[in-house]
């Protein structure tokens, strides 16, 4: 990955280079080529002055020196009569096709290419009579070794430019490429089951942005799966109370053979259901638990919680109220408050007494559902902690599945015991 993003920068940088080289080469071709136009037009103007006193009495003319500079960039310069003889200056011996045409005088500069030379030619007038041609020359070698040398020192900026770009990117490749190493490290570590892995940062907010993400995926998996291992451990107390039910009703069965078969296969029935009921509700918890909240079915959940009050309840010779104090709506998992419910009824049936009494109601911004009995005082018994024997693990995971859908379960009364099942309100 180093080399293939280094060979990128590097063409990129190429390339950059290439299509700004070109319209560049063309833009000092054209320079170079103005400016020995405008030298060859300044030293032949110059000469022109100079010898057109001399030329308009009919004198041979003598070239005026030229300043050193002048010399080297205007080149050689000559004096022509109008009939193309040369007579001072240095120039071939007769006019070329530039020096004719100037002496026709149908313009005031022709400029053009006599063999190995550009040359400039300007007409001597007096009056309309021209008395003589200014010719300057540069060799067409001095211009092309002016481009050529412009040229390389460009290509040689071209090329610590592309080298510039090399180490930058040699740089900026391992800073970036460092991070993403470290961070497939990281993800390395979590696949292989180790979810305290942690990314560094680097410093760069794009990469540091994936790297909190995984760090946060690493701590949910971590914590999700010591979640279900403890919600596994806990779930299965809620399968064995009504297996135990059922077991006891079957043995009770047995050992009173002239007993009613019919009512023990009715209990036994109804224990199956509620087993059955309580698998499904485990499944489908595990499902919700990924999924969006829906809107509480609070009736239809009522009526579940006064059949399983009665089915639970009336072999004792119990009863279960609901009663309803204008609940608000709330957005939960039906799931986790059924098996939530279920176990504060199934813990109302083994330690409490006399009709037990569930009451939806508005709680300010929660909705409470409150199961009473009118059982002993609690007093300071804490009844969510886990004795040996097991008791309390039911409520223990029922309060973990109340504050998994960002509700409450506590114990809101010890006398009569009350439970309070706190869920929040949906927004309206």
């Amino acid at each position: 990955m180093r080399r293939k993003i280094t060979s990128l920068t590097v063409l990129a940088a190429l390339v950059a280079t290439l299509l700004f080289a070109l319209p560049l080469g063309f833009a000092v071709w054209q320079y170079y080529h103005d400016d020995a136009k405008g030298d060859l037009e300044r030293a032949a103007d110059a000469a022109a002055l100079a010898v057109s006193g001399d030329l308009n009495a009919g004198r041979r003319p003598t070239v005026p020196p030229l300043d050193e500079e002048d010399d080297e960039a205007a080149g050689e310069v000559g004096i022509y009569a109008p009939d193309g003889r040369l007579l001072a200056g240095h120039g071939p011996a007769v006019a070329g096709p530039v020096e004719r045409e100037a002496a026709r005088a149908t313009t005031d500069v022709v400029i053009g290419r006599e063999g190995d030379e550009i040359a400039l030619a300007v007409p001597v007038l007096s009056g309309p009579r021209v008395t003589g041609v200014v010719r300057a020359a540069l060799p067409l070698a001095e211009l092309r070794l002016r481009i050529i040398l412009t040229l390389l020192g460009m290509a040689g900026l071209a090329v610590a430019t592309t080298g510039v770009s090399w180490l930058l990117a040699r740089r900026f490749t391992t800073r970036l490429v460092r991070p993403l190493e470290q961070l497939a490290a990281a993800a390395e570590r979590l696949g292989d089951g180790d979810f305290t892995a942690r990314s560094p940062r680097a410093g760069i907010p794009e990469i540091d942005q994936v790297g909190e993400t995984l760090d946060a995926t690493a701590a949910r998996i971590g914590e999700t799966l010591e979640r279900e291992r403890a919600f596994s451990a806990e779930a299965s107390h809620q399968l064995r109370t009504p297996l135990t039910g059922l077991r006891l009703q079957l043995e009770a069965a047995l050992e009173t053979p002239a007993a009613d078969p019919y009512a023990a296969i009715r209990a036994g029935i109804a224990s199956t259901d509620r087993l059955e009921r309580t698998i499904e509700d485990l499944l489908a918890l595990g499902r919700e638990r990924r999924a969006p909240r829906a809107e509480l079915d609070l009736d239809a959940l009522l009526e579940e919680v006064r059949q399983a009050g009665e089915a639970l309840l009336g072999p004792q010779g119990r009863t279960v109220r609901i009663l309803r104090e204008e609940p608000p709506p709330a957005h939960v998992a039906a799931a986790a408050v059924r098996q939530v419910l279920g176990v504060l009824l199934d813990n109302a049936a083994t330690h409490g007494r006399g009709t037990v009494t569930v009451l939806a109601r508005d709680a300010g911004d929660a909705l409470a559902i409150d199961v009473a009995d009118e059982g002993p005082d609690l007093g300071e018994t804490d009844p969510f902690a886990t004795t040996p024997s097991g008791h309390g693990i039911g409520l223990r995971l029922a309060r973990s599945l109340a504050e998994a859908e960002g509700g409450r379960l506590r114990l809101s009364r010890p006398d009569p015991p009350t439970f309070t099942l706190l869920l929040p309100a949906a927004p309206p």
